[in-house]
């Protein structure tokens, strides 16, 4: 499982040194095979790897083959309608077509056809190159991990938690300090779980009531980010006085308990501290407060009292005592007030106070504050990848008191940044302005590559995009899906976000442009496929621009309750040969498995020759069947809130640090720090940003 891991999240293999010199052929072979699926080794691995026994290789390269397929998908059988696609599809006439696809809803039988010879697959895409790694990079890793300054997705926690469990001495993964209280939640519980924690350890993570709520909720396998509501299950006596304990360190009881009142009432029912005569008092009286609704001014009544009466430097002297809650409420103080200057005073002497992330979310914010964006786009917390867009009706804010701000963010992050470690002479890549920090994945779903939302990817050379689905169905925790129909779809717009023409199960091809769909298969007992292929030029030179990739459960289960459903996306120079699936051309794969029915894993720009990482997912529409027609509102609302999104990206952050500690070059050859796509720190080594440089 280490392997597996470490090969998912870093492209790197842990090979001891042996005594033993392989025969070249044997290297060469391995090399030749995981080409195929678009990988190669590093000049280091294969050197090490010269030193193993014959036995020794072939074990690593049977586990190496088996991980790579899975990554990529070249794990099942993809056998769609029509083997010969996209020629077959497009040669085909209406009415076969339209027979084709009436038998199968009626038998669920596929048609036969033969399959004909194609020529090879000659595109020769760029390999991605598996590295040699060490169990302390490996350990450096989960460490990132465990004190990142941002929420972390679910398969960050299934690695973390599969370290606690197999791990004897932890000391080398667990941190003195975990930032993230989403995070202290979680570990703490798993530590708990698997009995390697006792107070003492646990205890120094654990600081405030809210910090012992998620605890609670994580040991009842609930939401961590308190998003949604969590049944409590029952708790052993030895784990309801440990709760109880924790708390009664905690500072400031009441107020903190009064944010989430009806959980804490919801828990105490369940941890009995009135049971405990003679010890925890201060929970005692922190819960006859709740449950008695006794009178109790907290900080954030008077603020908000404050902001009733438009009593802007009331509200700001306030909160310069609680920084962080003091830069959230930053647009609002200075929307309030004509005269800023004294707010943006205020803040400025409580900057200091802020959180990293924080600071960078409220620059990016007032350098863009008074562009006149459309809509304004929000991520809500939760374990759900949703985003919330609405109508941009902010009132202009003085230019004045934005650059004041923008100021004090870069001034206070530069002095921080300069208490690290030197970098030396730095290299920024330009491109890293389309990759967005990663503030929060904890809704990102398990990929090929991690890539923030709202990240613009450019796309490799070719003019044929091919999306690929495949989904099968089964029993799941002990219960069968039933059949399962899951639709790929594709919907053109143009520069206006103006419909254009679809291709889906309805449309299997475009008479505009060159476009298809392998063809609708409605079960999936042995597992199922289908794909689309755009022809690029053809889609731009009839006016289209956007074109949003879709998936549909018709058959209405949740991709959670499906043994397993994953999609992506190839480039393809010549669509008709090699295989309709070559794993080598596989360019991103993502792993659907959210608690919905529709999501729209990317967004192209055609003009722009980019991909949108999107990662989202849709409600179905109440009075439509489940598919591309019924829910065109909400794939332009969430489209065009996609493609104007305005985000702090890596651009920014790094050159923050290149003026703190390091001193900018202008080739990577002459750096010895490189930010950069492909080489050094990459915007795919998420967990070291969110570890290392949102610090």
């Amino acid at each position: 499982m280490k392997t597996v891991i470490y090969l998912r999240r870093n492209r790197k293999l842990i090979v001891k040194p042996g005594q033993h010199v392989l025969p070249t052929k044997y290297i060469a072979t391995a090399m030749k095979n995981v080409e195929y699926l678009g990988f190669t080794f590093s000049k280091e691995l294969m050197e090490m790897v010269k030193t193993m026994s014959i036995e020794e290789f072939a074990a690593l390269y049977r586990q190496l083959v088996t991980d790579l397929k899975s990554l990529v998908g070249a794990n099942v059988s993809f056998n769609p309608m029509y083997p010969n696609f996209p020629e077959q599809v497009m040669m085909a006439s209406e009415a076969e077509l339209y027979m084709n696809a009436v038998l199968h809803y009626i038998t669920l039988e596929l048609p036969e056809h033969a399959v004909l010879e194609r020529l090879p697959l000659l595109d020769q895409d760029n390999l991605q190159i598996i590295d040699l790694g060490s169990a302390e990079d490996f350990d450096q890793t989960i460490r990132n991990l465990i004190q990142a300054k941002g929420s972390i997705s679910e398969t960050d926690k299934e690695d973390i938690e599969w370290v606690i469990a197999t791990y004897e001495d932890l000391d080398t993964v667990l941190p003195n300090e975990i930032p993230l209280k989403e995070n202290v939640g979680f570990v703490v519980s798993r530590l708990l779980k698997y009995e390697k924690a006792n107070l003492k350890l646990i205890g120094k993570y654990m600081k405030t009531a809210t910090d012992v709520l998620r605890l609670a909720v994580a040991l009842s396998d609930g939401d961590i980010s308190l998003a949604t509501n969590t049944k409590f299950r029952k708790f052993k006596r030895v784990e309801r006085r440990l709760l109880l304990e924790l708390l009664e360190q905690c500072g400031n009881l009441v107020e903190d308990m009064l944010r989430h009142k009806h959980r804490w009432i919801r828990l105490g029912e369940i941890l009995h501290p009135a049971e405990y005569k003679n010890r925890f008092f201060n929970c005692r009286e922190a819960f006859d407060v709740l449950r008695n609704h006794r009178p109790y001014e907290t900080f954030g009544g008077k603020v908000e009292q404050a902001l009733r009466h438009k009593n802007s430097f009331l509200a700001a002297e306030l909160l310069k005592n609680r920084a962080g809650e003091f830069a959230r409420r930053l647009d609002h103080l200075l929307r309030i007030n004509k005269d800023s200057s004294q707010v943006v005073v205020m803040f400025g002497e409580a900057a200091k106070h802020v959180s990293t992330p924080v600071l960078l979310q409220v620059m990016a914010h007032f350098n863009h504050r008074n562009e006149k964006h459309e809509l304004r786009t929000f991520f809500p917390k939760g374990n759900l990848a949703k985003a919330v867009a609405i109508k941009n009706t902010l009132p202009d804010i003085e230019a004045k008191a934005c650059e004041g701000i923008v100021q004090i963010c870069r001034s206070t992050l530069i002095n921080r940044f300069s208490e690290l470690p030197s970098l030396g002479d730095v290299y920024i890549d330009e491109r890293l302005r389309h990759y967005l920090m990663p503030f929060s994945q904890r809704s990102a779903s398990k990929a090929l590559r991690t890539i923030v939302r709202g990240s613009k990817l450019e796309m490799p050379e070719g003019d044929t995009i091919r999306f690929f689905l495949w989904w099968k169905e089964g029993t799941v925790n002990g219960k069968h899906t039933g059949r399962a129909d899951i639709d790929l779809s594709a919907v053109m717009y143009d520069e206006h976000w103006q419909y254009v023409e679809h291709i889906s199960y309805t449309n299997l091809r475009s008479v505009k442009y060159r476009a298809a769909h392998s063809g609708d298969i409605t079960s999936a007992p042995h597992g199922a496929c289908e794909f689309i292929d755009i022809d690029i030029p053809s889609v731009v030179n009839y006016g289209g621009r956007y074109i949003v990739a879709s998936l549909h459960s018709f058959t209405g289960q949740a991709y959670c309750n499906l043994p397993e459903c994953f999609a992506g996306w190839m480039m393809r120079k010549r669509p008709n040969s090699g295989e309709t699936f070559e794993p080598s051309s596989v360019v991103d794969k993502i792993d659907m498995a959210a608690d919905t029915q529709i999501a729209i894993p990317v967004i192209l720009d055609l003009a722009e020759r980019t991909i949108i990482w999107t990662d989202l997912a849709l409600k179905s529409h109440p009075n439509y069947y489940n598919n591309v027609e019924g829910n065109q509102r909400g794939m332009v609302l969430m489209g065009k809130a996609m493609t104007s999104l305005t985000k702090p990206n890596l651009y920014e952050l790094f050159m923050l640090h290149a003026a703190a500690r390091g001193r900018l070059v202008e080739s990577a050859d002459m750096a010895q720090t490189v930010f950069s796509l492909h080489k050094g720190i990459t915007p795919f080594d998420i967990s070291r940003i969110m570890s290392e440089f949102i610090a």
